[in-house]
């Protein structure tokens, strides 16, 4: 540990654990340089500090924010690294030239002001700091910007639940054009397995027991997302259809996917007449995704009055009603919403939170809360078991029926008696009594 001046600054010079740290301490002052220096030790020690040697925190920020992303591939999902390079992007072109270790707190707000006001919203402004925080933390410099530069607030979106006529129409609807049927068999086994669509796009035939009818979930976004989930009747139809499928197609080797890939050079151009379907397909590769086909699909408007499915437009394309202001009732609806509502139906159905979370594959019940989002309906179900009054059964003409049982007529003597149990509790000055007098008369000491 050493103290020297250069010219009227003073610098430090101290090892801790064999690391040489070597720092300014941008002060003339003998006595604050010696408090400066214990505190730069004990950083050291806690392992916030780094050390000289070190060239991480000297690279430009673009570099080192590459290099920290390259160090955790390893450990990413292929989905998530090409998430995190688009994350990293931005950043670049905003504080890429910045060294490291001369990154301030003022710059990193700056960048976040900006972004917002390119119209960038929280949750991206998030992901995006991130990236900031981990190159930081790998720098050892992140307690600088700790205490200033927190997480901005987002709403939080626990998804969208359809009744049962709205999914009956949303289905209907999915199964109204070819080019939608992807999108639909994905939506009805969403709607039926508590599948996300990543699962979805990654099951192969090796992961369906066509004998034992359950689907095997061998890759998901968490570990107990990998789970058994048994197939219903209309899970199991979407799988015969698909099964069937893959025969005409010849893609149904146990690695080859149910959901198989396009190829790219059909991706681009028509097909040509004559060519079979199975030459536009890769079975070995998965889907990447049915984006386009779920969008048209849920911003469909139907004609006010002809009734006919289209694109939202001024005008009808067929009898040239005005349809500007029509709007699809699903329109917002996310893919990723058909597991809240198989999750909001399954909670509904009284099923035990362990079956729910063994089906689903959470992890906890606030994550089942957090989804499960039950309908006002079914809470006003399960309140009524609250209430005195017992709810009157209606006959065929609508009128209430009487009392059938001798259960019933006993129930209704005790609700008769209820209310002078009530009046008692109040004395004769309309004021409650004290609780020591409600306490004589209950007992008979």
């Amino acid at each position: 540990m050493a103290l020297k001046k250069r010219g009227n600054t003073w610098h430090t010079h101290f090892f801790v654990d064999g690391e040489r740290f070597r720092k300014s301490l941008d002060t003339s002052d003998w006595r604050e340089a010696q408090r400066k220096e214990r505190e730069l030790i004990a950083e050291a020690k806690k392992g916030k500090l780094m050390a000289s040697r070190d060239e991480f925190s000297r690279l430009p920020f673009g570099e080192a924010a590459d290099r920290f992303i390259a160090d955790r591939l390893p450990r990413l999902a292929v989905r998530s690294v090409q998430t995190e390079k688009e994350r990293v992007k931005p950043i670049k072109a905003g504080i890429g030239s910045v060294p490291v270790w001369r990154l301030t707190v003022e710059q990193v707000r700056t960048y976040l002001r900006e972004r917002k006001a390119a119209g960038r919203s929280n949750a991206t402004l998030n992901r995006e700091l991130d990236i900031i925080r981990g190159v930081l933390k790998r720098a050892k410099r992140w307690h600088h910007f700790a205490d200033e530069i927190r997480p901005l607030p987002v709403r939080e979106n626990i998804g969208r639940a359809l009744t049962y006529e709205e999914k009956v129409k949303l289905l209907k609807r999915a199964a109204a054009r070819h080019e939608w049927q992807t999108a639909a068999w994905a939506a009805r086994l969403a709607l039926n397995t508590t599948m996300r669509g990543c699962e979805i796009k990654g099951l192969r035939w090796s992961d369906v027991d066509m004998i034992g009818r359950v689907l095997t979930v061998k890759r998901s976004k968490t570990e107990a997302g990998e789970r058994v989930i048994p197939l219903n009747a209309d899970a199991w139809e979407v799988i015969l259809a698909l099964y069937r499928r893959s025969q005409q197609l010849g893609a149904f080797e146990p690695g080859h996917f149910l959901f198989p890939a396009i190829k790219p050079d059909h991706k681009a151009q028509q097909q040509s007449e004559g060519k079979r379907e199975k030459e536009k397909i890769d079975p070995t590769r998965s889907m990447k995704t049915w984006r386009t086909a779920w969008r048209r699909l849920t911003r469909a408007i139907q004609c006010p009055e002809c009734g006919l499915l289209q694109d939202p437009g001024d005008t009808c394309s067929d009898c040239k009603a005005e349809t500007k202001d029509v709007k699809s009732p699903f329109d917002g609806f996310r893919f990723h919403d058909l597991r809240h509502q198989a999750i909001t139906e399954l909670a509904e159905s009284k099923a035990s939170d362990q079956t729910i979370m063994g089906i689903a594959g959470h992890v906890s019940k606030k994550m089942l809360q957090h989804y499960s989002h039950v309908r006002i309906e079914a809470k006003r179900n399960a309140l009524d078991a609250l209430s005195m009054t017992p709810p009157k059964k209606a006959d065929s003409q609508g009128a209430a029926e009487g009392y059938d049982t001798n259960n019933d007529t006993k129930l209704r003597r005790e609700m008769e008696g209820m209310p002078q149990v009530v009046e008692s509790l109040v004395e004769l000055s309309g004021i409650e009594p004290l609780t020591s007098s409600l306490r004589t008369r209950r007992s008979p000491s």
